[in-house]
């Protein structure tokens, strides 16, 4: 196996446990509404996930565990990217952005500040801030 296909395959790995993420964001009140499953199919396309990892993936989505980072910024930039997926189409649904609190809250946020800190992050995109800026607004927003 050369060096591309590792990188190419833990970065594979790593779209997959981004998806199995939001399946079980959408499932985290019990049940998955039709708007957080049009939402999922939408980003299933956009990370390159297959038909078949879909089905897998919906059916178990524990088989690719959550994988919060313990460090702080990693937790922050894990927002950021969940929040350019969904801002890739150029345009933010209301239930995207209710994905994206449970979200928050999933990384590590507290739940108190999570609706503060998601509307930041979804104005910091929309803005076009680049990594470094939405850190360090996130970091004051969530003081």
């Amino acid at each position: 196996m050369s060096l591309l296909d590792l990188f190419t395959s833990g970065e594979h790995q790593k779209a997959k446990s981004y998806f199995a993420a939001l399946v079980n964001i959408a499932f985290a009140d019990g049940n998955m509404e039709k708007h957080e499953l049009e939402f999922l199919n939408r980003m299933a396309i956009k990370l390159g996930i297959s038909d078949e990892e879909y089905v897998k993936i919906l059916e178990n989505p524990n088989i690719y565990p959550i994988d919060s980072p313990l460090d702080y910024n990693d937790r922050i930039e894990q927002l950021y990217n969940f929040t350019r997926m969904i801002f890739s189409d150029d345009e933010i649904k209301l239930d995207e952005v209710k994905l994206v609190r449970r979200l928050a809250v999933g990384l590590g946020f507290p739940v108190k500040n999570a609706e503060k800190i998601t509307d930041e992050a979804i104005h910091l995109i929309v803005n076009g801030n680049d990594l470094d800026n939405f850190t360090e607004s996130i970091k004051a927003v969530n003081q």
